[in-house]
């Protein structure tokens, strides 16, 4: 992290976003520095930045702007790309004695089809669009005109800013040494900028390289559907699933009808039927329920019952003279029906 708060003054060194280099900011540590500071204190912010992610140096720059107190901003070194629309939020912007100021167009990569290159330049233009307007207010030039000043990626020598409204004043004395960026990528950079990123060996196109091999290719969608072709598409789903469920529930039913037979057909079912239709009903195998048969009683046999007697039987409930609940069906029951029939005679 490059963002150093020492009381009243923020130091913010390299590259804005996620550093390559081992010495960067983000919009994140500005405003871990921020929360430290009171709001309506005053604040010197020391920039010095060969550029980075324009969205992170939007964001950054939106932070000073709204602070309550007064920010000025002095440039160290350089304060390019993302780093000038950071400086655009001073209330007061100092260049420092051979500092530099760089204003330029957004830029991206994309990977993708040319659906995806569309939206990437749609997106572009909104940014530089809502950009020109930031260096408009703090230049006083209108929109337009910064740009055209965007599109030619112009540079600025502190005099050079301070004569184009972008700076407030110059300061007497020796900047820091720029901060380390690959300054071969913009177009049109100082010669000693490039000669001094190329003796340093500050590379941006490795770690460029790296992001671009680290996004995936999309996948390939899908052709479109109308609302009929999903209805339908629906329908089809719905009855392939309506004939699978009446399939798989029609196969139950049968298997189960099957292990019932089978159960009740038995040998050791014999005599005992309702504990079979137990085993049955509690989802027993056939096996199972064999061997829970075959290790149980057979029920009592009851007697068989005579149709004499049960005649007689009813005819004496008739009477109001019944026997044994009104039935007369075991044989010992025999010679208290007779009894009572003898009874009967008598008293006709």
């Amino acid at each position: 992290m490059a963002a150093i708060l020492d009381g009243g003054k923020l130091t913010l060194t390299g590259f804005v976003g996620d550093d390559y280099f081992g010495d960067g900011f983000t919009a994140g540590d500005v405003l871990l520095a921020l929360a430290q500071v009171e709001e309506d204190a005053d604040l010197t912010v020391y920039l010095n930045s060969g550029g980075g992610f324009a969205t992170e140096g939007a964001a950054i720059h939106a932070l000073l702007s709204r602070r309550a107190g007064k920010t000025d901003i002095v440039v160290d070194g350089i304060a390019a790309s993302a780093a000038s629309l950071i400086t655009m939020a001073g209330d007061t912007v100092e260049m420092s004695g051979g500092s530099i100021l760089m204003i330029h167009d957004p830029s991206a990569f994309t990977m993708g089809t040319s659906s995806d290159h569309a939206k990437t330049i749609e997106g572009l233009e909104a940014m530089a669009v809502s950009y020109s307007r930031v260096y408009a207010t703090k230049s006083g030039k209108d929109a337009d005109e910064c740009r055209e000043i965007m599109k030619a990626e112009s540079w600025y020598s502190p005099e050079e800013a301070l004569a184009a409204g972008f700076a407030d004043k110059v300061a007497v004395g020796r900047s820091q040494a720029v901060a380390a960026f690959d300054y071969r990528v913009y177009a049109h950079a100082p010669k000693r900028l490039t000669a001094l990123a190329a003796k340093k060996n500050w590379r941006l196109t490795d770690a460029m390289a790296a992001a671009k091999s680290a996004v995936q290719p999309r996948q390939t969608q899908e052709p479109s559907m109308t609302d009929k072709d999903r209805a339908d598409q629906l329908a089809a789903e719905n009855a392939t699933l309506k004939a699978n469920l009446s399939t798989a529930s029609l196969d139950a039913v049968k298997a189960d009808r099957e292990r019932r037979a089978a159960i009740m057909a038995l040998p050791e079912a014999d005599g005992r039927t309702a504990l079979a239709e137990h085993l049955y009903a509690k989802g027993e195998s056939v096996d199972d329920a064999k061997a829970t048969l075959a290790a149980s009683p057979k029920a009592a046999a009851s007697a068989e019952p005579d149709p004499a007697l049960d005649h007689q039987n009813r005819r004496l409930n008739g009477e109001g003279l019944n026997v044994n609940g009104g039935k007369a069906t075991a044989k010992g029951d025999k010679s208290i029906l007779t009894a009572a029939v003898a009874r009967t005679n008598k008293r006709r």
